[in-house]
């Protein structure tokens, strides 16, 4: 019988290959480099010191305390749960290069954190939100709720233990990455509409490149555990699953009222909430359930959001830049 992708051990061999998508998903992440050094922050000082009242400073204080911790809370969830339990190399692959791009990602919040909050005690309280702000607090407590269950298993040998993997996976792709960063982007590509903050939105265009396509290969793991699989999803995970999305919009939907508190012009928060459920709903049809809230898009300026091909004259570069990788992969050859 042929191993399947969530069956115990830790298979090495490349030869043959049984997933080449997730090995075409690594070689993809390798064209998509691009470094902190190339984002230039030099007009957002400026805009922060003159062009912000206090509501918005307020908004970029809890965006950017917010960013400090949340890719390593994804960092440290892939290398302690999911790289050891995804029993094909190809996959693994693509995971290394994951962890590689939420170190970067967390570089690149480093130097917004150390270029917008000049003073050193502003810089150790954001870097603190997980204990001292409750709504950033909220939220890092629902992540370890949901992926912490895992965290003693040590082989996947029964299908609880396989359906608390995709639990974890899904909380990490479609709550973390698909919800709570995207409702971060929000923020950024508003501010963006206004022609404010062009460093930050520069950045945030690789790093959404960056967590789309995390999304796209842990989506794919789900869809093919669910093929191999099809136990596994049953009514019970689909009910927790809906469970743990309304747990996330309301989660998200608390930092909103935190965030905007100071009350921005532009960003109201029942859209907020909307805009919420409709990411929270694009999630469940990714996972091939039915929608939940029945929302719509309320963000025009989001409309923007494949950064694969976005270019506007706030950009100092096109986004969508590849670097070359050489040499090609017969998939049909044995060894």
């Amino acid at each position: 019988m042929t191993a399947r992708l969530l069956d115990p051990g830790f298979e090495l061999t490349l030869r043959p290959m049984r997933y080449p998508q997730f090995y075409e998903m690594y070689r993809n992440a390798i064209r998509n480099t691009w470094t902190v050094e190339e984002v230039d922050f030099s007009g957002d000082v400026n805009d922060l010191k003159h062009k912000f009242g206090p509501a918005e400073r307020h908004l970029i204080e809890r965006l950017v305390a917010f960013f400090a911790t949340g890719d390593s809370i994804v960092a440290n969830n892939l290398v302690l749960n999911l790289y050891q339990h995804t029993n094909a190399p190809e996959a693994r692959m693509y995971l290394s290069r994951q962890l590689y791009e939420e170190a970067l990602h967390v570089q690149f919040y480093l130097t917004l954190l150390d270029t917008y909050l000049p003073d050193p005690r502003e810089r150790a309280r954001a870097f603190a939100a997980v204990e001292n702000i409750p709504s950033i607090q909220r939220k890092a407590a629902f992540c370890f709720k949901w992926m912490a269950s895992l965290q003693d298993t040590a082989r996947l040998e029964t299908q609880a233990h396989r359906r608390q993997f995709l639990l974890n996976m899904i909380c990490f792709a479609a709550c973390i990455e698909g919800l709570f960063f995207f409702g971060a982007f929000a923020y950024v590509y508003y501010l963006r509409s206004r022609g404010l903050l062009h460093g930050l939105a520069s950045g945030t265009n690789w790093v959404f490149r960056d967590e789309s396509a995390h999304m796209a290969f842990a989506f794919e793991v789900i869809r093919t555990a669910r093929e191999e699989e099809p136990d596994l999803f049953d009514a019970d995970l689909q009910a927790q699953v809906v469970q743990m999305m309304v747990e996330a919009v309301e989660c998200e939907y608390a930092f909103a009222e935190d965030t905007l508190s100071g009350g921005v012009a532009g960003l109201s928060l029942r859209d907020m909430r909307e805009y919420l459920q409709y990411c929270a709903d694009q999630r469940l049809v990714q996972l091939g359930m039915p929608r939940h809230f029945g929302a719509r898009n309320p963000f025009p300026f989001m409309d923007l959001q494949d950064v694969q091909e976005l270019t506007n004259f706030f950009e100092r570069r096109v986004s969508a830049y590849q670097v070359g990788v050489q040499g090609e992969v017969e998939f049909d050859h044995a060894f």
